[in-house]
């Protein structure tokens, strides 16, 4: 399905939309006039209002991720047209960035969201220089301060070239994601950073993974796809479809360099042995697509035209008729220099790629929530049409018949509704157990990495897998004989899922321990060897000491903070599939009951009512992660926290004394391993019992939710019908006289409606030859 496809297909069923809306209000405006309640018809412009606002405002995100110096903002400006976000040789994607398409008559604007604040922060708007400015500043300020504001998230509101044609992609999001480099870090708490990349893999539509033409074999991209792939096999196979390559910065090629062919094919073998199978890689040079399209737009400054002259204008160079070099002026080579940048094919692969996957959903889900208007309305014409040609004694009959059925089928709902408890008791506890196997899991391996110290001899494999399912941890103190060391964990939650996972340590901690004490004044082995306890590390000095309290700290935090984000990210996949089951035979149970009303009635009056469709369309269903966020700022809410005033809730409270120590009269100072492994396991079990409330609230939430929507739609079908029966009764009882005349203008309506049903299907038709 093209753009141009797409945006025609948009554009044929926002107008059938909008005059079946005219239609229906028409309608309800005559009946009101005539002092009848339109009420039972409410529900059915509420499902054409909420089509149109899908249409509308439905939100399309290309995720980008990359690791460092592999030259992503410059290809997110590239895409975007416009040199709005900074590059800098530190890394700079602190958080989640958002750029957000706007319409080009709108001012551009830097937005902040911060933990626990409901509305943004304007930080800059206007230009793109200043933006640029005002959001290095600010990155700059939060990774040096340590983000004392919980910022979690930017957003740039600006127009994106790409789509500046495409008025049904108005929802178009570019995600910059923070990579790898980014997520191991003690001083910063990234554990934010890792989660949000995982899941942009969950939920965008496009994923883009930039890698440095000049470095695409580097540890770095090693580790990106390691962390990307290990675990996650399904979403590679799934998603492949979405998943692109950008070998960017091939313009810094040289003579000596590979053929860019070879690189590919070699890269192609790369990514296959992470488990990429057959990837889709495309060419870029960033540089020159961003300067090509400023000096094509006329917004390129005098110092980006001498860079395009600098460093691509020479390749376009001709020879005069005296053999002379002449070099075109910028902007008559930059329309071609603009299609060998690559950057265009990206666009319009990725634009196809949103199209005719997540466009296409939209379009057929927008387009089935119409046509059960459409399809209700036409119900409850045949139905009026039916009673007036039914005796009237008889039709009494039917009514009270259809509101015994009614009844039944709620009693059958609830029993519907029972059963989806029980089934909400089996994944809570099955969900429970996953997040027991993780804590028990992390547990082992940080004993298991304490051991290795106090007894070197002890040879376990640091990285032996371990089935896990995790909680949300926080701060804890760590006792030692002499003093705590405090230990920042992460303060997430789970959600839906429970399955094996492996904890993995890449250096352990004894070497890292190790280092400290060999280049320390003490004499570790001779005050060990007077040591009857190896879970005693004895030092001389309070260097030393605070050295090894950072040192287990700072292996301890990032290691538990990413065995909890790759598990929360399991748990959200995997209660994905679950859920999307459970709602499938809500679903099914629900269409059933409603079924057998549609088919007494059809059968009672003698006419075609059509079935209700159940719907859960995808712009109505949102993820597990919304919920869980969700559940965290009640729980944040509950447990006190005053965002006026900063202060954090109590399970995850800041102490300023986080190191505490007595000095023995000999002067040493003593380390109590088993007292620190201990305090670390209380704080896992503390915590897991606190995440194992907010599961059980997500859970229980989000399953409550999908059953009400369920539910909420045969109890509207019911209402409609017996609003429609309580009205023609009473029409019955007082313009009997006038039943030809009635008869006829529910027919008129029915022909004018019959215009709509026809174009409707004619685009259903037309939609379905696209399907993916």
């Amino acid at each position: 399905m093209s753009s141009e496809q797409f945006q025609a297909a948009h554009s044929n069923i926002y107008n059938l939309g909008t005059h079946l809306l005219q239609y229906l209000q028409e309608i309800r405006q005559g009946r009101l006039s005539e002092g009848d309640d339109t009420k039972g018809l409410q529900s059915v412009e509420n499902d054409i209002i909420t089509a149109l606002t899908a249409l509308e405002k439905q939100k399309y995100q290309v995720a980008v991720i990359a690791a460092m110096k592999a030259g992503k903002s410059t290809f997110l400006n590239s895409i975007i047209g416009v040199d709005v976000l900074a590059s800098e040789t530190a890394a700079c994607t602190i958080c989640r960035t958002d750029v957000l398409h706007i319409p080009a008559d709108q001012t551009p604007r830097l937005l902040e969201y911060r933990e626990g604040e409901r509305k943004p922060i304007v930080i800059a708007e206007g230009k793109e220089g200043e933006i640029q400015q005002k959001f290095l500043d600010r990155t700059r300020e939060i990774r040096e301060t340590g983000n004392p504001d919980n910022t979690i998230r930017f957003e740039i509101e600006h127009p994106i070239e790409a789509i500046s044609g495409l008025s049904s992609l108005a929802g178009f999001t570019l995600v910059d994601t923070p990579g790898p480099n980014e997520w191991e870090s003690a001083q910063f708490n990234t554990v934010e950073l890792k989660r949000t990349a995982l899941e942009a893999l969950r939920t965008c539509n496009a994923i883009l993974f930039v890698l440095n033409y000049a470095s695409y074999k580097d540890n770095a991209i090693a580790d990106l796809f390691k962390d990307i792939v290990e675990n996650r096999q399904e979403i590679l196979e799934s998603d492949k479809g979405k998943i692109y390559f950008i070998l960017n910065k091939v313009d810094q090629k040289t003579e000596k360099d590979k053929d860019i062919d070879e690189v590919i094919q070699d890269l192609k073998r790369e990514l296959s042995n992470f488990g990429f199978p057959n990837p889709m890689i495309y060419r870029a040079s960033s540089r020159q697509g961003l300067l090509a399209k400023l000096i094509q737009q006329g917004k390129a400054t005098e110092s980006q035209k001498k860079d395009f002259k600098k460093f691509f204008s020479a390749r376009y160079a001709t020879e005069n008729e005296e053999g002379d070099q002449v070099i075109p002026a910028p902007h008559k080579i930059a329309p071609q220099a603009l299609i060998d940048s690559g950057i265009p094919e990206i666009q319009s692969t990725v634009i196809e790629t949103i199209t005719k996957n997540a466009g296409w959903n939209l379009l057929s889900d927008a387009l089935a929530k119409i046509d059960k208007a459409e399809k209700t309305i036409e119900s409850l014409l045949n139905a009026q049409i039916g009673g007036w040609n039914t005796k009237l004694e008889e039709l009494k009959q039917i009514v009270e018949e259809y509101r015994i059925r009614s009844e039944s089928a709620k009693k059958k709902v609830e029993i519907v509704k029972e059963s989806v408890n029980n089934k909400e008791k089996e994944l809570i506890n099955r969900f429970n157990q996953g997040i027991t196997e993780f804590t028990e899991g992390a547990k082992s391996k940080i004993q298991d990495e304490i051991d290795r110290i106090a007894n070197p001899r002890i040879n376990k494999s640091t990285n032996s897998e371990v089935n896990q399912k995790t909680e949300i941890p926080t701060r804890i103190e760590i006792p030692s004989n002499d003093m705590n060391l405090a230990l920042t964990l992460p303060n997430t939650v789970p959600v839906l899922g429970g399955f094996s996972f492996s904890f993995r340590v890449q250096r352990p901690l004894i070497d890292a321990v190790n280092q400290v004490l060999n280049r320390g004044s003490s004499n570790f082995k001779d005050s060990q060897s007077q040591l009857d306890d190896s879970y005693i590390i004895r030092v001389n000095t309070d260097k030393e000491a605070e050295e090894i309290i950072k040192t287990i700290n700072e292996f301890c935090t990032p290691l538990i903070r990413t065995w909890w984000v790759d598990t929360q990210d399991r748990l959200v996949r995997d209660g994905t599939k679950i859920r999307e089951e459970l709602v499938q035979k809500i679903q099914n149970s629900i269409q059933n009951i409603s079924n057998d009303l549609s088919n007494y009635l059809g059968e009672a009056l003698q006419v075609e009512i059509n079935l209700n469709p159940i719907q859960f369309p995808s712009f109505e269903f949102s993820g597990i992660d919304a919920q869980v966020k969700y559940q965290q700022a009640i729980y944040e809410k509950k447990r006190g926290q005053d965002t006026r005033t900063g202060e954090k809730p109590g399970f995850c409270e800041d102490k300023d004394d986080y190191v505490k120590r007595t000095t023995k009269p000999n002067f040493f100072h003593e380390i109590n391993l088993r007292s620190t492994s201990e305090a670390i396991k209380l704080n896992i079990d503390n915590k897991a019992s606190a995440s194992r409330q907010l599961l059980e609230r997500a859970i229980e939430n989000q399953i409550a939710d999908d059953f009400r929507k369920a539910e909420q739609q045969i109890n509207d079908y019911i209402t409609k019908f017996q609003d429609e029966f309580d009205r023609l009764l009473k029409e019955r009882e007082t313009k009997e006289a006038e039943s030809d005349e009635i008869v006829n203008t529910l027919n008129f309506q029915k022909e004018n409606l019959n215009e709509y049903i026809q174009e409707l299907k004619s685009i259903r038709e037309s939609l379905n030859t696209w399907k993916p």
